[in-house]
């Protein structure tokens, strides 16, 4: 549903600062529930250019494109829920007229009085679903739908909400933080100064934020970091 370019120091707490770095925005569908559920919404208008796509690995939709591949418009989905609400993560969400929309309470605060540091926050985009009634706030860990859980992972923001999703292959964890697999699983060189994780390069607090990558790390079977550009060819995740 997009791409951001920026230095990849973004992503990566002390690390790489200074390397020209692409990453995809994406919109996750979760298939297979009595409820048609996304995770998050993406960019309105996202740059579709030939440059972008080979920096990523993949193509670019739109938010209607993208739900097209899978036979739907926005107005079919039920539920939309937000790993926190910067900009790229929430700037569709006015278009799913009929979904219950999912965010912490500390996400609603600061988009509405977001920290002079935090430029990521665009009121803006939710204030239209807000007025609707069709936000629901959470504030505890636990069950949202069938098989789909959330738990507060306030690494990123404030707020930031992973999402936890039981599969024929274990628990998927949805990342409630901007993160690449490098934060995951970092080189040889930073695992020798005995650091198992990289905390995402904006964060709330980066010894708070490497535990709660730590936590999720080792609790998900199947783990998909929010910006992993290889995830980016479109494939389903099994």
């Amino acid at each position: 549903m997009g791409t951001k370019q920026f230095d990849k120091g973004m992503m990566t707490y002390q690390q790489d600062y200074g390397k020209p770095y692409t990453i995809p925005i994406y919109c996750w569908y979760l298939e297979g529930g009595d409820k048609t559920i996304l995770v998050d919404t993406g960019e309105m208008h996202p740059v579709q250019s030939e440059e972008r796509m080979r920096a990523i690995g993949g193509r670019i939709y739109t938010f209607e494109e993208g739900l097209a591949l899978h036979g739907l418009t926005p107005a079919c989905i039920d539920m939309v829920i937000h790993t926190h609400l910067h900009n790229d993560h929430c700037e569709n969400d006015y278009k799913c007229t009929h979904a219950e929309i999912l965010v912490h309470p500390k996400e609603m605060a600061r988009i509405h009085d977001p920290h002079p540091l935090d430029f990521r926050y665009v009121e803006d985009y939710i204030e239209e679903v807000e007025h609707n009634g069709q936000i629901r706030l959470v504030e505890s860990d636990g069950a949202v739908a069938d098989g789909i859980r959330v738990m507060h992972t306030p690494a990123h923001t404030e707020g930031g909400l992973t999402v936890l999703v039981e599969t024929a292959g274990g628990t998927a964890a949805i990342t409630g933080f901007c993160v690449i697999n490098d934060n995951f699983f970092p080189p040889k060189q930073i695992l020798a100064m005995e650091m198992d994780v990289i905390p995402p390069g904006t964060h709330v607090n980066a010894y708070d934020a490497y535990d709660i990558l730590i936590e999720v790390k080792n609790m998900a079977d199947i783990l998909l970091p929010l910006h992993e550009p290889a995830f980016a060819d479109g494939k389903p995740i099994p």
